[in-house]
């Protein structure tokens, strides 16, 4: 199921009359069950074949947090951790990069006039399969470390590692904050019900109106058959950055909102992250869930800062090469990743050097660039498309207004407006959410925005195209 879709709107209000109804007049038990087998339709709505990923990724990470408790023997605890990431990994690897690893290999021997030709599968990729991977790998290397106490409670484990609003795009919760929430009950609050319809409101707002409008234009940029242009490469990365940050920002707003109707407090993901000052700073500010994962328990382990240049050079570049490769895989993202790192390694030699403002304006547009090997369907686009910035012309001018006028030029003209709109709003929020923000004003402008947003929705949104999330591929 997706959010912006009928099919969720029902399943949501079945589910929330009941759920609070099995809240209220019976054990946390029942209600922990309620929601796993919820979540298990929720995601089962795709193909109900993968949910076996789940139970079978939930299962081995039940029982090894149990095992680890009664276990003081060093080897043995290493064993155990160590069954975990293989089983965890393992199915990650086989059904995310198992073709990747191939296509690879025939391609390295090829250069050795070896032909291997092995054959790729046809694999499906799991919808949601890196976030769950790593949301359970979590709470094994916490049990591990001695970070928390094992749950003896089988249920609300399940329901930590199900949880349909964030089960499929996030945010990556780790036990700690999210798994007691399930062992309490939980009381109906009329301001968290407001609270969560106000950032749900927000990130609907994201997803329809700016990212879907946009995600039309960068289709038929990236899309194209003609050889790409400067000026279409340059639209092209600009207009994916707005749609890949409001998609999946609206995502996470959404997901964090129906979480505070049903009584649970989800991490921030996003806190306005193009207008960063500094590499660092975005990477502080986007997609926090998976930024604070690779932090905690690949860059610090690895020696983070503590060590000499080289080495910590080393460290970011290795985290920022494998947060690529979690993205996708493909060389693309393992070229976006590494450039990310390369960034930051330079970041830190030079960034005292240059006026603060100069360097957040080489920040935001280095970022937007950085969108291109992203979203690149390949190596070859991307080669073409980076060819292609120090190419302009009238022919850029002449192939840019047939994608506006393709999208429709009075169409673009008040999506502009609605942007400015946008971004006026988030510049405002800085690192607050929406709901803190909005709060902060009167009731009359509040009522105003809330109609006004409702308003853009109606008439700006994008409803022509089919309900999906971009993060959901990943």
């Amino acid at each position: 199921m997706i959010f912006n879709s009928i099919t969720f709107l029902i399943f949501f209000l079945i589910f929330f009359q009941l759920y609070w109804l099995i809240n209220n007049r019976l054990s946390i038990s029942t209600r922990n069950l309620f929601t796993v087998l919820s979540s298990y339709l929720f995601y089962g709505w795709w193909d109900w074949r993968f949910l076996s990923l789940i139970i079978f990724s939930s299962a081995v990470d039940y029982i090894i947090g149990l095992l680890l408790a009664n276990e003081e023997n060093k080897k043995r605890r290493k064993l155990l951790l160590a069954t975990s990431l293989v089983a965890n990994l393992g199915v990650l690897g086989f059904f995310k990069y198992f073709n990747f690893f191939i296509d690879s290999l025939n391609g390295f021997m090829a250069m050795f006039s070896i032909s291997l030709n092995i054959n790729m599968l046809r694999i499906i990729l799991p919808v949601g399969i890196s976030f769950y991977t790593f949301q359970t790998l979590s709470y094994t290397i916490d049990v591990y470390k001695r970070r928390i106490e094992p749950t003896k409670d089988i249920l609300s484990f399940f329901a930590f590692v199900s949880f349909f609003p964030q089960l499929v795009a996030g945010p990556i919760e780790r036990a700690s904050h999210l798994l007691k929430q399930f062992q309490e009950r939980k009381r109906f609050s009329y301001d968290d019900e407001v609270t969560g319809l106000r950032l749900a409101l927000w990130g609907f707002f994201k997803k329809i109106v700016i990212a879907d409008n946009f995600g039309v234009l960068t289709d038929h940029i990236f899309s194209s058959t003609q050889a790409p242009s400067g000026l279409l490469t340059i639209a092209g990365a600009l207009f994916f950055a707005l749609q890949i940050y409001a998609d999946f920002s609206g995502y996470s707003d959404i997901a964090i909102g129906i979480s505070k109707m049903l009584g649970f407090d989800l991490m921030k993901n996003f806190a306005t992250p193009y207008f960063a000052t500094s590499f660092g700073e975005f990477w502080h500010r986007w997609h926090i869930s998976l930024s604070t994962w690779f932090r905690d328990y690949l860059y610090i382990p690895l020696g983070g800062n503590r060590s000499t240049k080289l080495r910590v050079s080393s460290n970011l570049m290795v985290t920022f090469l494998l947060s690529g490769l979690w993205h996708g895989a493909d060389i693309t993202f393992l070229i976006w990743g590494g450039l990310h790192g390369s960034a930051l390694i330079i970041e830190k030699q030079i960034k005292r050097k240059i006026n603060k403002y100069i360097y957040a304006t080489i920040v935001l547009l280095s970022t937007v660039l950085l969108w291109i090997p992203f979203r690149a369907k390949n190596y070859d686009q991307f080669a073409k498309l980076s060819a292609s910035l120090v190419h302009f012309g009238s022919y850029s001018l002449y192939r840019f207004y047939q994608i506006i006028d393709t999208f429709s030029v009075s169409r673009f003209a008040g999506l502009m407006l609605v942007t400015v709109f946008f971004l006026i709003i988030e510049y405002n929020l800085k690192l607050k959410d929406f709901n803190e923000w909005i709060m902060s004003k009167s009731k009359a402008t509040r009522f105003t925005l809330y109609y006004l947003i409702v308003m853009l929705i109606l008439f700006a949104g994008n409803f022509t195209v089919k309900p999906y999330f971009i993060y959901f591929q990943f």
